[in-house]
């Protein structure tokens, strides 16, 4: 039988075993001869037993409250593949809600069963669905480049706008749809909408889909304890709900989904025939239009559905006909640009289509029949790195505007544009919003309202972090010593590569390729605005390699959290070499603006940094990631304030028009 004391645990891991940052860990290694010793890993990112580690700090006072679902959750990683962990965590679910459960509802080797029954008890003693939804997280972040979910906000408004949309009476039960569920979070929100909507005076049945068996299980999961607190009967059927339909014969009050993107090899041959394709085949390159098709196929007469889609389905020219086709039966309502960051891929304006079955069954518009598009773009977040947008303002802003869908004569926010079908079915049937809207930047009370709230919780959360680096203490007569970069090189601590022009014929816009970053991206918002063909990219930068701009004008350094990236002019990568350096810590070390004047080669803001010029402090590794606590710490600073800083400018800004168009309320 496993123990803990076969799982390996990384400083990192135990800051958040003990609820302290990495730097307060290095520093008990120091200074106590009892912390344990290294069983793997490297001099800078060492490895530690889980057992000796839980020991230690039980001894000397330093678990926190939630420390048991920490010390449980590296066990979770050494299972190995992510569906073996994920079943694990789902089994786990299963075994707190029965606790007499024997026999496991998915199948999981030995070791995942032992585990899952271990943190049911877990969950038991600190909270059944609090030890879940934590291990859920844990296990999303952990897989974050390999799955996409619909963030939380973003199911919230998604849910409330079909809830808003749809006709009809409430019936005794109230029927949801997702066909492509993964963990969950649209049927989830949709559960929490009905009983608000309804005022818990009717249960909800939930019908899901996944033809991933541990997403699948995962979402069965969420909503067994959603069900704790509403009337719920949930069914997770596992699926390809394209190919083989589980509900076929359902039709749904609502429906919800995020399907998946892009995918040719949808069943495109073996549903050619299929009596969804009511409003046209959908192309072999247009899935995502099944998806829309296969939506409306559920819904009942007056039942709405909002689905995610990219952009580029709004105006692809082979899907012309089908749009033509659903907005003249008045199936597409609506059709919302999100701005960029609300949902994966975090690069793309995702939209949201708002659909609704005919409320008679007719499936035919009324006379003078048009769409409403909605231009919520400028949501997006200014002058700093903080994931999604300013989702309270976003929110208010499109609920506004999705209430005067059924108002013809209902005053529009800007930004929102009623568009008449004459107008739209064209050679393109484009409902792409930005082509129609012009909105201004005059925010109604609703918006204004939410970004004052939404300013002050920042500010909030930036004197919190001042308070804490205002207790930073210095020894100015303390002397240290650098070493540059090109020493650094020779010494074999680090590689130095320059990024390059990719070659003719290399950007592409989809295919096997990754993001391309160029100087000119970094003095805009700092988002790759291009792509390149992988076997054509020079550089790419890889998670946990330090990139410097080599330009005054845009001279920064930062380790690289995100996918691979090809690098363009200028822009290097560093990737350090773990047994003798730390890589925030020379990152931070190499963006301080000292270090970018001395090392650039003139005094314009033009001019080059010689990246091999630049200084890095020796100091020994133990030191070096109390540091790289700090720097990142700093940066963390930065960004919230660079966010704060972005949105006050532009609360400002509203304010100032409105007063001096002679606003106020006197």
């Amino acid at each position: 039988m496993s123990t803990t004391g076969s799982v390996p645990v990384s400083l990192a891991e135990i800051a958040r075993i003990a609820g302290v940052g990495r730097a307060a860990v290095s520093n008990w290694r120091r200074r106590h001869d009892s912390f344990p010793t290294r069983i793997g890993g490297t001099d800078v990112s060492p490895q530690f037993s889980l057992a000796e580690v839980e020991q230690w700090l039980r001894d000397n006072g330093k678990l926190d409250s939630v420390a048991g679902r920490e010390l449980l959750w590296p066990r979770f990683e050494v299972l190995g593949s992510r569906d073996e962990s994920g079943l694990a965590i789902a089994e786990a679910a299963h075994r707190m809600r029965s606790p007499r459960a024997r026999s496991s509802r998915v199948e999981v080797s030995p070791e995942a069963e032992r585990l899952a029954a271990e943190a049911a008890k877990l969950g038991r003693n600190e909270g059944t669905r609090e030890t879940f939804e934590f291990l859920l997280q844990r296990w999303l972040e952990t897989h974050v480049r390999q799955l996409s979910t619909t963030p939380a906000p973003l199911a919230a408004l998604m849910a409330r706008i079909a809830f808003d949309v749809r006709v009809g009476g409430l019936d005794e039960e109230l029927t949801v749809l997702d066909p492509a569920c993964g963990t969950g979070h649209l049927v989830a929100a949709a559960v929490q909408e009905g009983a608000s909507a309804s005022g818990a005076s009717q249960g909800v049945r939930v019908l899901a889909c996944e033809r991933d068996p541990a997403l699948a299980a995962l979402a069965s999961a969420r909503l067994a304890f959603v069900a704790d607190d509403h009337d719920v009967r949930a069914e997770v059927a596992t699926a390809d709900s394209l190919r083989k339909d589980p509900f076929a014969e359902v039709r749904a009050d609502v429906a919800l989904c995020n399907p998946p993107f892009n995918e040719r090899d949808w069943g495109y041959e073996e549903l050619a025939t299929d009596q969804r394709w009511t409003y046209g085949l959908p192309p072999r390159t247009e899935p995502e239009l099944a998806w829309v098709q296969h939506l409306l196929a559920h819904l009942q007469p007056g039942g709405a559905a909002v689905v995610v889609l990219p952009p580029a389905v709004a105006s692809r020219k082979a899907g012309r006909r089908i749009r033509g086709s659903l907005l003249r039966t008045g199936a597409l309502r609506a059709v919302v640009a999100l701005p960029p960051g609300s949902a994966q891929p975090h690069s793309v304006s995702l939209q949201l289509w708002i659909l609704r079955a005919a409320p008679d069954g007719s499936g035919a518009a009324s006379p003078g029949q048009d769409a409403l598009l909605v231009d919520a773009t400028r949501f997006a977040r200014t002058g700093g790195r903080e994931a999604g947008p300013g989702w309270e303002p976003l929110q208010a802003f499109v609920l506004s505007a999705l209430q005067a869908l059924d108002l013809p004569d209902a005053e529009l926010p800007d930004g929102a544009v009623r568009v008449p079908l004459i107008d739209l079915l064209d050679d393109e049937v484009d409902v792409t919003p930005g082509r129609y809207t012009s909105a201004s930047t005059e925010p109604s009370g609703l918006e204004l309202s939410a970004v004052w709230k939404e300013v002050g919780s920042t500010l909030t959360d930036l004197a919190r972090r001042a308070e804490r680096l205002s207790e930073l203490e210095f020894d100015g007569d303390r002397p240290q010593t650098t070493v540059g970069v090109g020493d650094l090189v020779k010494a074999g601590a680090l590689s130095l590569c320059a990024g390059q022009q990719p070659p003719d014929g290399a950007v592409a816009s989809g295919g096997h390729s990754v993001p391309l970053l160029t100087v000119a991206d970094l003095l805009a918002d700092g988002t790759p605005s291009g792509a390149v063909a992988v076997e054509s990219a020079p550089v790419i930068a890889e998670k946990g390699d330090v990139v410097v701009a080599g330009v005054v004008r845009a001279f920064k350094a930062w380790v690289h959290e995100g996918p691979p990236t090809a690098l363009g002019p200028q822009l290097h990568a560093l990737r350090v070499d773990p047994a003798k350096l730390d890589a925030h810590f020379l990152a931070g070390c190499l963006r301080a603006p000292a270090n970018g004047r001395q090392a650039g080669t003139h005094a314009s803001s033009s001019s080059r940094v010689d990246i091999r010029r630049l200084q890095v402090l020796q100091l020994p590794l133990a030191e070096q990631a109390a540091y790289a606590e700090v720097f990142r710490s700093l940066r963390d600073f930065e960004t919230r304030l660079e966010d704060a800083g972005g949105t006050g400018r532009r609360l400002v800004n509203d304010v100032s028009d409105l007063l001096a168009a002679g606003g106020l309320d006197v």
